[in-house]
Formats: structure tokens, sequence, C-alpha cells
């Protein structure tokens, strides 16, 4: 079934923890109503439908496809259209009115949940923007080569793991500051250093590491400088600091001046080479993928999707 090019897509994912979805979903589609906007919208059962929905409505010739969702919804989407061969690519847009419990790329474009209106006339201005992923290429326990496209970061190590964690809290705390914090808490039940062989540039980093972000966008306060739209990739590095560097790179982390500690080592690169990363849990848009086995890879691929500005 064909579409108008002026038409939309839209996707509803409602919050994890969300008790009442339909009055949020309610509140978009009388904006959009008021606004005079030509759409359909689908809902996610799941984050799993979320792919699949993306898949169906770039088969039914929607050429902007808007998410009212968070990070793992974005993901997906992005995911999708990486499927897509270029040419058709090309004619697509994606755009975002947050709805998520983690929306860090939302916050990027200083996107804000209760400023719907505002998003949805920005959305109508149909500013594009180019902008670029990054890409995790890796093998499954099959033995399948695999790739994955992420928008915010990917986490290997600690951090992965006080993501999960993040998610999980967020559930019952509700406030992104508590959760961190309580989260952080919790480092006393994990382990704390993996032993890693990296290549970053010039630079091999073989020893026990903390953490490692690659950053896209700002990954969760991590890569603070990163863009997604300078063809370039940002690095944390972070060794494992003494218990009261720790305190303080928690709290310097709350501050936004992460990049300020002194267990904190930043690159900015292409390409990043994980020879070994031995137990270490990877997290890629704040949620646990399959642990890559053996070596794998992350790249950044620029300018490959159009984004809606806000």
């Amino acid at each position: 079934m064909a579409v108008n090019n002026e038409k939309w897509g839209i996707l509803f994912c409602p919050k994890g923890d969300a008790i009442f979805p339909a009055k949020r979903r309610e509140r978009v589609e009388k904006i959009l109503q008021a606004r005079g906007v030509d759409y359909d919208l689908v809902q996610s059962e799941n984050a799993a439908s979320v792919g699949r929905l993306v898949s169906m409505f770039i088969n039914n010739g929607y050429k902007t496809i808007v998410i009212v969702g968070g990070d793992s919804a974005l993901n997906e989407t992005v995911n999708g259209l990486m499927q897509v061969e270029k040419e058709r690519r090309e004619e697509i847009c994606f755009g975002l009115i947050p709805n998520g419990l983690m929306n860090d790329f939302a916050r990027f474009w200083d996107m804000k949940m209760g400023e719907e209106e505002q998003i949805i006339d920005g959305l109508l201005a149909h500013r594009v923007r180019k902008i670029d992923l990054g890409c995790i290429r890796y093998t499954n326990k099959k033995g399948e080569a695999c790739r994955r496209y992420f928008l915010n970061c990917v986490n290997i190590g600690l951090v992965a793991t006080i993501m999960n964690l993040r998610r999980q809290t967020r559930h019952f705390l509700g406030s992104r500051t508590l959760s961190f914090i309580f989260s952080f808490v919790l480092l006393i039940f994990q382990r704390l250093e993996y032993k890693m062989h990296l290549k970053i540039n010039t630079d091999t980093i073989e020893r026990r590491v903390m953490t490692v972000c690659v950053g896209n966008a700002h990954g969760y306060g991590q890569t603070p400088n990163a863009v997604p739209y300078n063809g370039q990739l940002d690095v944390s590095v972070v060794y494992h600091p003494e218990m009261t560097q720790l305190i303080e790179g928690i709290y310097l982390f709350l501050r936004g001046k992460f990049l300020n500690h002194r267990s904190v080592h930043p690159y900015r690169t292409q390409k990043v080479e994980v020879e070994a990363a031995e137990k270490a849990l990877v997290g890629i848009d704040g949620r646990l993928m399959n642990t890559p086995v053996g070596p794998f890879t992350i790249t950044v691929e620029q300018e490959v999707v159009n984004f809606l500005l806000p």
C-alpha cells in the first residue's frame, strides 16, 4: 500500500514504567491533529517489535518516520534503516519525540519530555541533517559475522553493567540521577576491572581496564564532547581508580565533568579494535547486547541517515 510523500509514519513506543501510556499517546495525537499533520500511528508491543514496525513503514513508502520513544527504540530504528539500500534510505527522514526511560540522544539535541508542541513544530519545519552512526562488527556465538549500529555509544566493561542496573532501578526510583547513584552503590557487588587489549589510533592498550565508552554522541556523560556529525568517535578508557578516586569520579560524572578525572584517558578516532575484553559485558545505546565472541571492531559511518532536527 503506497502512501503520499507528506504522510508521517509514527511509531509510539510506551515507556517501560508507564502506568497510563494511552494518555501520553492521546496528547501526542491531539497536537498532531491540531497542527493538521497527515499521519498513521502504530504502537509497539515491545522492543523486539520496533524494528519490524519500522520496516513496515519503509516498505509501505513512508518518507517521514517519527519515533515516540527512547534510546532503545531509536537504536532499533537506525538498524532498520541501515538494512535499506543507500538510494532508498536517502529519501527517508526520521524524527524523534522523546518518550523513553533513557533519552540521551534527545538530550543531545536539547529535547525534553513535556515539550511535545515545540518538538512537533520543529519537525514540521522539516530541517534535515545527515548524521553519523557508530558500527560494531563482531562474531556471535554461532560463529556468524554480525554488525550493529548505534547512535549514542558502545560500553565495554563496568558501565555496561551500570547501564543495565540503571535501566532496572529506574523502574523503581523514577529519577535519572537517583538511579545512577543507586547503580554506583551496587558496584560493590560487581567485578571492577577487566583484562583488555585495545588498539586506538597508534596506541596499544594491554592492561586491566575498568570500562571503555566509544561514543558517537554524548555517551550518557562519558564522551561529553562527541557529536554525531564530525566523522569521529570519542573514546574514554577508564583505568581502575582507588576508592577515594572512584567517589570523586562519581561526583565529576554527575557534574558533567567526567573527562577531568585522572583515571579517564580520552581519545578521538575513527576506529577502535578490541582484541580482547576478558569477561566484560558489552552494552549498546544503554542496553546489553549479546557479548561478542573474540575480537571485534568499532567504526564510524559518516552521514548515513537523515535526522529531522527539532
